[in-house]
């Protein structure tokens, strides 16, 4: 059976991943929210529905999040870690907290580059924090899970068109130049975390030996965008020829995949090792 994670482990990735929280409410209110920036994401698209009903940001997050994952569990189920919905709430939690309850300072000096530049360094660090523990802030991901169970569309594309629409519905609600501005600070933000992200992981490689190995093969090539390798193994135990998965993702995307395979096998045998470098169709080509 596969290994429980050590509860000292699971307590630095909430650590870590409050942290990244943090760093990314800070970026959102003094610098986005304040300039009307809708850098995508469930933030954006609270900062656009501000604007039309004058709710808070936070409240309209709170408002969002929980339609989205309501729909995502009466529709794909309960396909979300624990991990993720901590971080998702305690995020709107935060923007709520340092937006109308402790009031910090904001930056409204009129310059939208300073206020892109800035947030987007701040949200892009908490975000590459929080990635890296194998969590996320929810928000726009939920319709890019749904859109992926029913269209086979990639997370990744299906992500990018939904934040540059937000960023677009910015021009029409504002004005367009804080539209261009909004879809400018998306483009850096991901940008920003990948290169983040470059820094605090490395690739990771996971055996998996499983009875049930048809729906985490699925997995893995449609969900994940992933190939694998199967290798062929024979239990030293039950003398049961077998085959075993090989797969290399990021360190972003272990836990889904962990999560999954724990779903469909309880007791799928899994072995995670650090890579320091792989290179390769979906990594890098060289060093």
């Amino acid at each position: 059976m596969a290994k429980n994670i050590p509860l000292r482990e699971t307590i630095k990735e909430y650590i870590f991943s409050t942290i990244g929280v943090i760093l990314t409410a800070l970026g959102l209110v003094i610098f986005l929210i304040p300039n009307n920036i809708a850098a995508g994401g469930a933030s954006g698209l609270a900062i656009i529905l501000h604007s039309i009903i004058p709710l808070s940001v936070g409240v309209w997050m709170y408002i969002l999040n929980g339609i989205l994952f309501l729909i995502a569990f009466l529709i794909i189920g309960f396909d979300f870690s624990y991990k993720t919905i901590y971080c998702t709430f305690l995020l709107n939690f935060f923007i709520d907290l340092f937006d109308r309850i402790i009031s910090i300072p904001t930056y409204n000096g009129g310059d939208l580059i300073l206020a892109v530049f800035f947030g987007d360094i701040l949200t892009a660090i908490g975000m590459a924090i929080t990635f890296s523990q194998n969590a996320s802030t929810g928000g726009t991901d939920i319709l890019a899970k749904i859109f992926n169970k029913f269209f086979s569309t990639p997370m990744g594309t299906t992500l990018l068109i939904i934040d540059f629409t937000i960023g677009f519905f910015a021009g029409v609600a504002f004005n367009p130049k804080i539209g261009m501005y909004s879809i400018l600070a998306i483009i850096i933000n991901g940008i920003t975390i990948d290169f983040v992200l470059k820094g605090l992981e490395l690739a990771i490689t996971v055996t998996i030996i499983s009875d049930n190995n048809k729906p985490i093969e699925e997995f893995i090539l449609t969900n994940m965008g992933r190939g694998f390798t199967y290798l062929k193994g024979k239990g030293g135990y039950t003398k049961k020829d077998r085959d075993i998965i090989f797969v290399s993702i990021r360190r972003r995307e272990l836990g889904e995949l962990i999560n999954f395979v724990k779903k469909v096998d309880p007791n799928a045998f899994m072995i995670v090792n650090e890579s320091r470098y792989v290179l390769g169709e979906g990594f890098k080509r060289n060093l």
